[in-house]
């Protein structure tokens, strides 16, 4: 598994600085008519990356949820999935909180309702209340709090969601490499017996030092950036609650007896071992971001 990491690591990374890239030129480009705009709004590649990978996330929850005697279609999965990304990146910037409010709540009421109907399509009462949670369950897991990174997108450089991403999975890299070198304290062998104590502590660390080096590095470009310190704190943050993701999936398939969530990413396993953790940081990055700037916490010029 080291092995395959190592080699299909470097070529992710390369794969995420190239879509990066590529969402921030399409910003400058002219857009149909139909869109009432002249250029591309932010964010557009981003939408289709989270959209594939959420699609991805979510025939993978269901594949899960049919080995718990839950049986929910990959079409329907995938279906309720797109509509809370839709919710979330049609919704006008300039909108106000109540109709953003309003979308998200209608978006998960249709969810609801698309799933109980999926349940009763063979006049059969039974499993209805499973399938209508789990059809719910997909909405908001791979729907709506996965298009927080769009949010963030669509208020920010691309520049600053990488940072995100990379705080995040920085965790996951430091907490692997401390865990196997001196790791002795077992945190939660019940869930997920190859976590440590002492792992945590070094993710928390790493996730935190590529945090401040990514906001300095941000800063001195002229992008927008959470200060030094603010970064700090966010960078333990967001790794802690992106370890919390990890062990929320894990949960999942433990309950499932689902070994794997899936085989799609070389070296990875399935779509959900690369975005649990970003999936469960992405509404506390986008709030903290936001907190920041209100607060003058920002910076735009090199520290």
């Amino acid at each position: 598994m080291l092995k395959h990491r190592l080699t299909f690591g470097p070529i992710f990374i390369l794969l995420v600085a190239l879509l990066a890239w590529l969402d921030e030129w399409l910003d400058a480009q002219p857009a149909p008519a139909f869109l009432g705009r002249e250029t591309f709004p932010p964010g557009v590649g981003v939408f289709v990356v989270v959209g594939v990978l959420g699609g991805m996330g979510a025939r993978e929850v269901a594949r899960i949820l049919r080995a718990k005697g839950i049986e929910i279609g990959t079409g329907v999965a995938v279906t309720v999935q797109l509509l809370g990304l839709l919710a979330v990146a049609l919704t006008p910037s300039d909108s106000n909180a109540t109709i953003g409010l309003a979308a998200g709540m209608s978006s998960s009421i249709l969810a609801y309702v698309i799933g109980v109907l999926y349940a009763v399509r063979d006049r059969d009462v039974q499993g209805a209340i499973g399938i209508g949670s789990g059809v719910l369950m997909i909405h908001v897991y791979m729907g709506l709090m996965f298009g927080f990174l769009v949010l963030i997108r669509r208020e920010h450089s691309i520049w600053l969601l990488v940072w995100v991403l990379a705080s995040v999975k920085s965790c996951d890299i430091g907490a692997y490499f401390t865990g196997t070198t001196i790791g002795k304290h077992k945190m939660i062998p019940w869930l997920s017996p190859g976590k440590t104590w002492e792992g945590l502590v070094g993710g928390l660390l790493t996730s935190g030092g590529i945090a401040v080096l990514g906001s300095w590095l941000l800063a001195r470009n002229g992008i927008g950036a959470p200060t030094l310190g603010v970064s700090a704190v966010m960078g333990v943050l967001m790794g802690g609650v992106g370890q919390l993701g990890d062990l929320a999936a894990s949960l999942l398939k433990r309950d499932a007896g689902v070994k794997d969530s899936g085989t799609s990413l070389p070296g990875f396993g399935g779509a959900m071992d690369v975005i649990d953790s970003p999936i469960l940081v992405a509404p506390l990055a986008y709030w903290g971001l936001e907190i920041a700037y209100i607060l003058g916490f920002w910076s735009t010029t090199s520290i």
